[in-house]
């Protein structure tokens, strides 16, 4: 019975001819290893948590993805739960798995900085898209992202942009808000800033005629859903995206590419970040974590050049058509 156990739990203890002979019988019996009785032994549950603070955000099914991909071929279970964006809501889940996950991969968490440094040393913990000096984390480049997104709409001959600004205190919207004053100074745009709000199609249906009211001939909405929401506006006031106005989202979900006109965005690696994410996890699993092994991951954003941004109109043909809008509205 120990053999048994070691081709399973220790397969580098076994001779290779008397492990493959214990794996075929175990595949003709159909056997399957009881996890909670390997946990006794191990002191591991085998599972894994990922926390997440919207799950009907179409951008974190890439990351759940592949944090599920990656876990299954470690042979661990993944629990999900949503955090409602809410830090509370993340720390009172953090406590209700302590005692059934081995490790927990925490999404853009809204919890302060103060709040994640002072978590307890088990479960691990892993930040997605967010960073606190100490703790290891997987993180997209947000701010080169929006850099880039800022710079096309320059070289396009754009001079003035609204950027409609995501959640208060989340990481990722503070990134993008530097990348965004970088690209600012270097090539002499005009930003106006509307929000924060919520990262949800709400958001840009609400803030789509205050867009309008600026003056300004494009827009960079914090996500690709306040994206939509502003297209979805803008067409029930008539207005012609991108010929009267250019938009730029931020995510570049499965979505982006199915409205009209198909949303320029800038793109985030999900499933890789899920996977970096869990591969760091089951790393640092029984072994202390110290500032000298801390883990950190950058993994770039890119921009998807698409339908919804072209050259401004002339000055005369845009105040007229705004004009006409606004009338309408």
């Amino acid at each position: 019975m120990a053999t048994v156990s070691r081709s399973f739990t220790a397969p580098q203890t076994v001779r290779e001819t008397t492990r493959d002979s214990v794996l075929r019988a175990a595949g003709v019996l159909r056997y399957q290893p009881n996890r909670a009785a390997r946990g006794l032994i191990t002191g591991r549950t085998g599972n894994v948590g990922v926390i997440v603070p919207d799950l009907g955000n179409p951008y974190f099914h890439g990351m759940l993805e592949g944090a599920q991909t990656r876990a299954r071929e470690a042979d661990y279970a993944v629990f999900v739960a949503d955090g409602q964006e809410s830090g509370a809501e993340e720390e009172a889940l953090i406590a209700a798995m302590r005692k059934q996950v081995d490790g927990i991969v925490l999404c853009s968490s809204r919890l302060a900085p103060a709040r994640l440094a002072a978590l307890e040393p088990a479960p691990t913990v892993v930040l997605l898209n967010r960073r606190v000096p100490g703790l290891p984390a997987v993180v997209i480049d947000s701010a080169a992202g929006m850099r880039q997104a800022a710079g096309h709409l320059a070289q396009l001959g754009h001079t003035r942009v609204v950027f409609v600004s995501g959640p208060r205190h989340s990481w990722s919207n503070q990134q993008r808000r530097r990348g965004l004053r970088v690209a600012a100074h270097t090539h002499g745009l005009d930003v106006v800033t509307i929000g924060p709000v919520a990262p949800q199609f709400d958001s840009g249906v609400q803030t789509a005629e205050r867009i309008l009211h600026t003056g300004a001939t494009a827009v960079l909405a914090y996500n690709d859903l306040v994206a939509v929401g502003i297209l979805s506006r803008l067409a029930e006031l008539g207005v012609t995206v991108p010929a009267q106005l250019s938009v730029i989202g931020f995510d570049d979900i499965p979505l982006a590419a199915m409205v009209t006109p198909a949303l320029t965005s800038v793109s985030a690696p999900t499933a890789l970040a899920g996977q970096a994410a869990i591969d760091i996890l089951l790393s640092r699993l029984g072994r202390p974590a110290t500032p000298e092994s801390e883990d950190v991951r950058t993994l770039p954003a890119t921009l998807v050049r698409r339908a919804s941004t072209a050259p401004p109109a002339t000055p005369s043909a845009a105040a007229r058509a705004r004009a006409g809008t606004l009338k309408r509205a």
